[in-house]
C-alpha cells in the first residue's frame, strides 16, 4: 500500500505526526517513534509565557537572601536568564538526531514576540512552524474581531521573515472558525491544525483549590475535528491536519475520509508508547486492501461536503435526522 501523503508541502511516508508535547521532546522517545514508522515529529512548545516565569523565578532565588547585613547588597551577581537559548539548542540538537521531518511550535502571548521567536526558531534548521494560535479570553472588553487581526498580522508578519511552510493550530472556539481559517488562508497559511486541546481549570471540591488535571483524549474526541475536515476539504489552498481524539486506526481513516491530509497523535504515545506507529500502519494498511485502495490518496476526502452527494451532509438536517430517529437508537441501545 502507498501509505504516502503531502503535508505543508512535505512528503511524508505515511499520515501518522506525533504531535507537540513533552513525549515529544525526547530524543530517545523521538528516535524510538521513528523507527517504529512515525512520518514527523512536532517538538514541544515554545510558550512565551513559560519563559517569563522561569525568569522571573530566577530572579526571585538569585535575590532571596539580598540585604541581610549593612555590608551585603547582593549574594549573586546578576545572571541573565537564557531565555529561549536553551529551547533553541535542544531543538536544533533533536533535528540533528532524526532523519524524518521535524516541526517546530510556537505560542506567544505578546503580538511583538511571535516574529522575533518564530525567525529563531526556524534558524534551527527545522522542516516547518506551527503557530499555536492559542487564546485564553478573561476580559469581556476584548473583541472577536481584534483577536482574530491580531493573529492574521502575526502570521503576516511571520510570513515575510521566515521560509519555511507555517502552519496554524486553531482552537475551535471563534466565532466563526470557517470564514477565520479562509482568512489566514488566503495570508498564505500552509496548513491548519484541528483543533489544539486547552487545557481547563478544574475545582478540587476536598481542598477548595483549583487544579489542572491532565486530560489525555478519550474516544469520541475526534467527532468536531472530523466535521471541519470535511467542510474544509478543497475548500482551501492549505493542508488539513486532524487533531484531538486521534487515538485508534478507526480514526485516522476517518479523518482521511473526511478530507484530512494527515493526523496528529500524543495521547496514544503516552498510553501505549511508539509500538502504537506500526499497530495503526498495518491496521491502515489492511483496511486499504480490503477495501480496494493502493494509496490514500485513491480515498482522501470521498466523504467531505464537496464530494458528497448529499446537500445536507455536515449541516443540521444531520442532527434533525438523529432525533427523528431517537427511537430505532433507543431499540438498538435499551437501559438496562
Amino acid at each position: 500500500m502507498d501509505l504516502s501523503i503531502n503535508y505543508l508541502g512535505l512528503k511524508l511516508k505515511n499520515p501518522l505526526i506525533a504531535g507537540a508535547s513533552a513525549y515529544t521532546a525526547d530524543i530517545k522517545k523521538a528516535l524510538e517513534l521513528q523507527e517504529a514508522g512515525v512520518a514527523a515529529i512536532v517538538y514541544k512548545s515554545l510558550f512565551e509565557e513559560q519563559l517569563n516565569l522561569e525568569a522571573a523565578e530566577l530572579e526571585d532565588d538569585l535575590h532571596e537572601y539580598d540585604d541581610r547585613n549593612a555590608e551585603m547588597i547582593n549574594l549573586f551577581p546578576s545572571i541573565e536568564h537564557s531565555g529561549p537559548k536553551a529551547h533553541l539548542m535542544a531543538l536544533k540538537e533533536f533535528k540533528e538526531a532524526l532523519s524524518i521531518p521535524v516541526i517546530a511550535s510556537l505560542n506567544c502571548i505578546y503580538k511583538e514576540s511571535w516574529e522575533e521567536y518564530a525567525v529563531h526558531l526556524a534558524s534551527t534548521g527545522v522542516d516547518a512552524l506551527e503557530l499555536n494560535f492559542y487564546s485564553s479570553i478573561s476580559e469581556a472588553d476584548i473583541s472577536a474581531e481584534s483577536i482574530e487581526s491580531e493573529q492574521v498580522e502575526a502570521l503576516k508578519r511571520i510570513l515575510k521573515k521566515i521560509k519555511i511552510p507555517v502552519a496554524v493550530k486553531l482552537s475551535p472556539y471563534y466565532t466563526n472558525p470557517l470564514a477565520f481559517i479562509k482568512k489566514l488562508d488566503a495570508v498564505g497559511a500552509s496548513g491548519f491544525v484541528l483543533f489544539n486541546r486547552l487545557f481547563q481549570p478544574d475545582i478540587n471540591i476536598q481542598s477548595e483549590k483549583l487544579e489542572m488535571p491532565y486530560n489525555l483524549s478519550k474516544d469520541g474526541d475526534s467527532r468536531f475535528s472530523l466535521r471541519y475536515m470535511g467542510l474544509l476539504e478543497g475548500k482551501v489552498k492549505a493542508s488539513l491536519c486532524a487533531n484531538t481524539g486521534i487515538i485508534e486506526a478507526n480514526d485516522v481513516i476517518a479523518a482521511l475520509l473526511a478530507g484530512a491530509d494527515a493526523v496528529q497523535m500524543v495521547t496514544s504515545l503516552y498510553k501505549k508508547g511508539a509500538k502504537c506507529i506500526p499497530e495503526i500502519l498495518n491496521e491502515l494498511s489492511a483496511w486499504m486492501e480490503k477495501k480496494g485502495y493502493s494509496s490514500v490518496a485513491a480515498f482522501k476526502g470521498k466523504l467531505s461536503k464537496r464530494n458528497l452527494k448529499d446537500p445536507y451532509a455536515y449541516k443540521r438536517a444531520q442532527y434533525v435526522d438523529f432525533l427523528m430517529k431517537s427511537k430505532d437508537y433507543a431499540d438498538k441501545y435499551p437501559v438496562n
